[in-house]
Parts: structure tokens; C-alpha cells; sequence
């Protein structure tokens, strides 16, 4: 403080401040190059998380696509084991056809046959597949199918009486329905000939199939 600064003090007047304006609003150096490294790592780090992103997204589109690729595989050979399983099958048929080929032993030409047709039943069973028996029993829409009705008075109506084609079952469920005639009330109107044409499913029941 100089001697006039001091003699104006001693009247009673006050210093000025100093000016330090400048230099609070300045930010230090090293501030700005701490927040500059921050933005340069924040851009690295993005820029890392993309690759890996597209990387992980390349890696699952060829898992798809590989596992696509399997899957049709497996579908187009799944008969694989049934159709070797029927090979011997055929070749037994193609064996027995030849022998019994000009021989007059029928006998033992339908035992020969009689023993594939065990062996291909048998192949079936193996993959769950089993015939049923419909001849005597109620019709029934989910598991029937009615080609005629004919007039008996010796069963209830609605009874299967005569089976023309098998029905099978696939493990749990119905294969193929099985091709049936049945019976109807004995004083229904035939036709020309002699059969009545099947109506809506006896007793009143309704297909469950879709």
C-alpha cells in the first residue's frame, strides 16, 4: 500500500478490492484435458461394445442358420430307421413272390406270406402303430366312418356289423378311421339295394375330429 493510499485510509476511506475475476473463471488446464480423455474413452468404449454387438450378432445368425440347416436334415431322413426296418420286409415278398412263381403248393405259398405279414405287423407295432377292433362295438364318429347302414334286427342300431376297411391307432391318437357299415332299426326303409344309406352318426353324436 503506498503513502497516498494510506493517507486516504486514514480519512476514512476504503481500499478498492482487487480485480480476480479473471482468474476464477478460467478454468485450469489440466481440467480440460482430464474432460477431453474422458470423451476419448467413452468414444473407445462405444465403439468396442458395437464390434462386439455385430460380432454376436454375426455369431447367432450363423447359429440359425446351422441350426436350420440340422433341423431340415432330421425331418427329411426321420423315416430313416422304418425304412430299414422294411427292407427285409420287401425283400421277403420279392423272395417268396419268385418261389411261389409257376408252383402249385398254394399251402405253403400263404404260410410264407402269412409269416411276412406277422413280420411287417410286427414292424408297425415297434413304431406304435396297432390295428383295433370295430366289428360289434358302438359306432363311434371319432374313431368310424360309415359307409352304409342296414337294416338289423338282431343288434341294436348303431352297431358296427360289418368292417370294411381296418382302423389303426399311432400310439395314442387315431391313425386311420376305420371304413364301416352299421346297423339300423329293422323297420327303416331300405334301398333299391337293400341297404339304407348312413344318416347323421347314431344316438345323436357329433364328430370330435378337426
Amino acid at each position: 500500500m503506498t503513502k497516498d493510499e494510506t493517507r486516504n485510509l486514514g480519512a476514512g476511506e476504503e481500499p478498492a478490492p482487487a480485480d480476480t475475476t479473471g482468474a476464477q473463471d478460467a478454468p485450469p488446464a489440466d481440467s480440460a484435458d482430464q474432460a477431453q480423455r474422458e470423451i476419448e474413452e467413452a468414444r473407445s468404449s462405444a465403439q468396442a461394445s458395437r464390434d462386439q454387438f455385430l460380432r454376436k450378432a454375426a455369431e447367432f445368425e450363423n447359429y440359425k442358420r446351422r441350426t436350420e440347416a440340422e433341423f431340415a436334415n432330421i425331418v427329411r431322413n426321420a423315416n430313416e430307421g422304418l425304412i430299414q426296418a422294411l427292407l427285409p420286409i420287401v425283400e421277403d415278398l420279392t423272395r417268396s413272390l419268385k418261389g411261389g412263381n409257376g408252383k402249385t403248393d398254394a399251402a405253403a405259398f400263404y404260410r410264407g406270406v402269412e409269416l411276412i405279414f406277422q413280420k411287417l405287423m410286427k414292424v408297425l407295432e415297434a413304431q406304435g402303430v396297432k390295428a383295433f377292433e370295430s366289428t360289434g362295438k358302438p359306432f363311434d364318429v371319432d374313431y368310424h366312418d360309415a359307409l352304409l347302414q342296414v337294416a338289423r334286427d338282431d343288434v341294436p342300431p348303431g352297431t358296427v356289423v360289418e368292417e370294411i376297411a381296418p382302423g389303426y391307432m399311432l400310439n395314442d391318437r387315431v391313425l386311420r378311421h376305420a371304413r364301416v357299415i352299421v346297423s339300423a332299426a329293422a323297420d327303416t326303409e331300405p334301398s333299391p339295394g337293400g341297404r339304407v344309406p348312413p344318416e347323421t352318426p347314431p344316438e345323436g353324436k357329433e364328430s370330435t375330429r378337426h
